[in-house]
């Protein structure tokens, strides 16, 4: 028998990172016992959540203008007796707090990232407020915020995991930063580094194996920072972690991002030549090729130890792909730093990357820095910098044309009968093949390397190991 309250949907809009899409599937989680399944449209739900990112550039502006369109769908709603319920999550939220409800009154609940566990005590906040209203009686602030960082841990209230792709799971088991980057919001928006116990990480791995997970992306705003407490006291790094989890029954693949730089040790550098399971991937932020821009962006680190890194990673996993992430245009930045950058890709030849033309996070200390660059200069270092990385990327895809290698299919193609899957090194492969190869690692050929994906055959229509 179907209830009322089976009939509430939910839709849930990520913007940004692979933490905020694991946020999500556990706001999901939370909101499931309450009757909430998952609408596909926003039309389709009672609640919509803005799961928003504050490191894009106009984050913020994006965002109103997508609540702009809620308010109105939100008034068509009333007009017909019924009611939408609105709330804003993520980084945003967490930055800007009350006033997003001035700015857009039709928000009901803004929630920050640490508290995503209390969202039945904020609905139900919403909705005694709501009745209020509907009696006719005025309510001062009919909103809910929920911004605060509280001293229990988010994880502690959560219930199982059910966020199972296509046999991928996210597991994040560390949140916030220390580092203090001038460019960046994450400090102030998702607070101190947290690790999360090692006994409870384990716990949910274990789980995501049992609901059907064959890789795990193990996720954190610094996550080779993990220092997990374990059961009998002492403390374990993500190497350590990491060879734990890759001991589950069940378990092909292991992923982690995003790492810093200064975080990279030799136990969890070892780690790549030695565990199997771990895939030859590593996205390894660097923003600069300039120590002296490195130096202004309080990074810790500059190109020659980066750069050792990279020898380091190579000794022991001599196929290894790196990725990375680049600032262009930071404050002061000259022609000879950016130079430094381009030489530095060149170098390095990396398989992918996330670029950025510079852009002021209020609050931050970058945001006042003198010698701030001309967008005009921004656009040109920008459009160079990706020709570059555009280069390396297909230089790498093509280099892997004609080998047979482990695909993880995960999704349906455009054209009818193919399907995607990812690499071992996260390159994306299509291939002709049965839809009931989603979710399973097959061997496949890889026949042409194009700038941001590969064509592929596959050989074996069975899962082997990866």
């Amino acid at each position: 028998m179907t209830t009322e309250k089976a009939r509430k949907h939910v839709f849930i809009r990520t913007y940004g990172c692979q933490m905020n899409v694991y946020d999500s599937d556990r706001m999901a989680d939370v909101l499931r016992p309450l009757g909430y399944a998952l609408a596909p449209t926003p039309e389709q739900a009672d609640l919509v959540v803005l799961n928003t990112c504050h490191i894009r550039e106009h984050a913020s502006e994006k965002i109103y203008s997508e609540l702009g369109r809620l308010r109105d769908a939100k008034d068509e709603r009333r007009a017909e007796g019924r009611d939408l319920t609105i709330a804003v999550a993520g980084c945003v939220a967490q930055a800007e707090g009350g006033e997003i409800m001035k700015r857009q009154p039709a928000v009901d609940i803004v929630v920050g990232p640490q508290a995503y566990h209390r969202l039945p005590q904020l609905l139900a906040e919403v909705e005694r407020k709501t009745a209020i209203v509907k009696a006719g009686k005025r309510v001062p602030g009919a909103g809910v915020l929920d911004t605060e960082f509280p001293a229990e841990s988010k994880f502690d209230h959560m219930p199982s995991p059910q966020g199972i792709r296509a046999g991928s799971a996210f597991l994040s088991i560390q949140e916030g930063c220390d580092k203090f980057c001038t460019f960046c919001v994450v400090p102030y928006t998702r607070g101190a580094e947290y690790s999360r116990p090692a006994a409870s990480v384990l716990a949910e791995a274990r789980q995501l194996v049992a609901a059907g997970a064959i890789e795990i992306t193990l996720l954190g705003q610094n996550v080779n920072a993990y220092h997990g407490e374990a059961a009998d006291g002492s403390t374990w790094s993500l190497a350590r972690l990491i060879r734990e989890i890759a001991e589950i029954d069940g378990l092909a693949r292991l992923r982690y991002m995003t790492s810093h730089p200064r975080d990279m040790d030799d136990e969890l550098i070892a780690a790549h030549g030695s565990v199997p399971s771990l895939m030859p991937y590593l996205h390894l932020p660097v923003q600069s090729g300039s120590d002296r821009i490195l130096a202004a962006m309080n990074r810790g680190h500059g190109r020659d130890l980066f750069l050792g890194l990279v020898d380091r990673l190579r000794t022991a996993r001599p196929d290894l792909a790196l990725s990375s992430d680049f600032i262009v245009g930071f404050p002061g930045e000259s022609d000879a730093d950016f130079d430094d950058t381009m030489r530095l890709i060149e170098q390095v030849g990396f398989a992918g990357a996330y670029s950025f033309r510079y852009s002021r996070r209020p609050g931050t200390p970058g945001s006042a820095m003198e010698g701030q660059v001309p967008e005009n200069v921004k656009v040109a270092r920008l459009t160079a910098l990706q020709a570059l990385l555009g280069r390396t990327a297909h230089t790498f895809n093509v280099s892997k044309a004609g080998t047979t290698v482990p695909v993880l299919f995960y999704e349906n193609g455009r054209k009818p009968g193919q399907i995607i899957g990812k690499t071992p090194w996260l390159q994306s492969v299509y291939a002709l093949g049965s839809p009931r190869l989603i979710g399973r690692i097959v061997e496949t050929r890889l026949l042409e390397g194009y700038a941001n994906s590969l064509s592929g055959e596959i050989v074996l229509q069975h899962e082997v190991a990866a």
